[in-house]
């Protein structure tokens, strides 16, 4: 059932506003949303938000008829309703995603692209014909897997956190809800989805489903003394909501915060913003490709970055090009059941604020490397000068001096290893020189002689 309070929110990525049932317009909307994540077409209503109310039964039939002889293959359309708005009538049309790669039959292959519907070229057709025909894994059913290995308590959860996101509480029964999210089919058979979802322990049937989480003490892979190890490495395992809520605790528990005080207020400064991390980590669990078996999400955490590596190239017609301006999910279901979980804050728009995220905390824009088979992103927690203004640091020193003293400001004291590995890519003898220049100019205090000499705050 549509939620009528939806139009409030006005065209997006899963909603189209069309004046009148125009076959054509119809059809291209049809198939857009069917090549892309699907969406609800609301008829009756300008893009602007205008009820015209000029939608009616007999006319939508006709209509959408039309439109279907207008698309090649034609395109199933799941529902639709008509609403009367004080004797101003509008039609809204489910639209499902589809397993088949659809066009216009003028020849358009159509993709939902922000408000509109965009056609692609050659090569974007290419691809996503090739996503298409792999079929949805997360609907597959999974054999040997009943309702009883769902976890009752997660389930309950989701529906008491679902219900109030969507401000409609379910009326029905927790199976056909279940079948409604893609959870299991109409058989009540567990769906890869519903496993990966709600299972009490998903890895049993597809191992992938993990995450491992490293923290390393330099800026390359290796631990102390540059030997093969590392500080810290944890395995998470569990239902997807339970794997995000630890990756997160992990990540925010390991990551450097440090504290500005000013007058009688104090705030803390973090390493890297929360938005940017927690979107990094829901992305990779919500996107990745569980189809491939034997790689599980990785968590890297250096000196100087957070790399999140997840496992599948680019879904679709994305690339690193347009994945600020672009929407396609490889496991639309997923994404469905995080955002109504609340682990997504607003669907389609997460790379956007990730970026601004990071700008605004005086760091570089996130880094995207997109491969056949992996795709990672990494944030940077180098900050630019202007961003330490805050921390009361002196005039005159430099973006390393910077971070040395908020560094000894953080821990009470700073080493000549510990500065290199804080700037891996600067010579030990310029850092040599800057902690002097530091002590010369009254700011650190040097303490002990050659392998035990350390600096505080003078």
């Amino acid at each position: 059932m549509f939620d009528i309070n939806r139009i409030k929110e006005g065209p997006g990525p899963g909603l189209h506003f069309l004046p009148e049932l125009d076959p054509q317009k119809i059809a291209d909307t049809l198939v857009a949303f069917a090549n892309t994540d699907g969406g609800v077409l609301v008829v009756g209503i300008t893009p602007d938000g205008t009820i015209l109310g000029q939608a009616y039964n007999d006319d939508v039939e006709t209509a959408l008829h039309k439109a279907e002889e207008l698309c090649n293959p034609p395109v199933v359309v799941g529902s639709w309703e008509q609403f009367d708005l004080d004797d101003w009538y509008i039609v809204a049309i489910r639209v499902p995603r589809s397993i088949e790669l659809h066009a216009t039959t003028d020849g358009r292959v159509l993709v939902r692209s922000g408000q509109d519907n965009r056609p692609l070229g050659g090569q974007e057709i290419r691809r996503l014909a090739t996503d298409k025909a792999t079929g949805d894994f997360e609907i597959e059913t999974v054999p040997g897997a009943s309702l009883d290995d769902f976890d009752p308590d997660v389930v309950e959860e989701f529906i008491r956190k679902r219900n109030a996101r969507t401000r409609q509480p379910w009326a029905g029964s927790t199976e056909d809800l279940l079948v409604e999210v893609g959870a299991c089919s109409e058989k009540r058979e567990p769906t890869v989805a519903g496993i990966l979802l709600f299972a009490k322990y998903p890895q049993h049937w597809l191992p992938q489903a993990g995450v491992i989480f490293v923290k390393f003490i330099g800026t390359e892979p290796r631990g102390e003394d540059g030997l093969a190890g590392y500080a810290r490495r944890e395995e998470m395992t569990g239902p997807l909501a339970r794997i995000v809520e630890n990756m997160w605790n992990l990540t925010w528990s390991e990551m450097a915060v440090s504290a500005v005080v000013k007058g009688l207020e104090r705030t803390e400064i973090f390493e890297y913003p929360q938005f940017a991390v927690r979107e990094a980590l829901v992305n990779a669990v919500a996107h990745r490709d569980y189809r491939l078996k034997g790689r599980r999400i990785e968590v890297r955490m250096y000196s100087d970055r957070l790399e999140v590596i997840s496992p599948g190239g680019l879904p679709g017609f994305i690339t690193v090009d347009n994945i600020v301006h672009e929407h396609f999910s490889r496991n639309p279901r997923i994404v469905a059941g995080l955002f109504q979980w609340g682990y997504i804050e607003e669907l389609g728009l997460g790379i956007d604020k990730m970026i601004e995220a990071m700008q605004s905390a005086g760091h570089q824009p996130p880094a995207f490397d997109a491969k056949p088979y992996s795709f990672a992103v990494k944030l940077s927690n180098a900050r630019s000068r202007e961003s330490f203004a805050g921390l009361d640091l002196p005039p005159n020193v430099n973006i390393r001096q910077a971070r040395a003293i908020t560094y000894v400001r953080e821990r009470g004291s700073i080493t000549n290893r510990e500065f290199r590995q804080l700037c891996s890519d600067v010579s030990p003898e310029t850092l040599r020189l800057d902690l002097a220049d530091l002590v010369d100019k009254n700011i650190l205090l040097k303490i002990g002689s050659k392998k035990g000499t350390y600096y505080i705050i003078k």
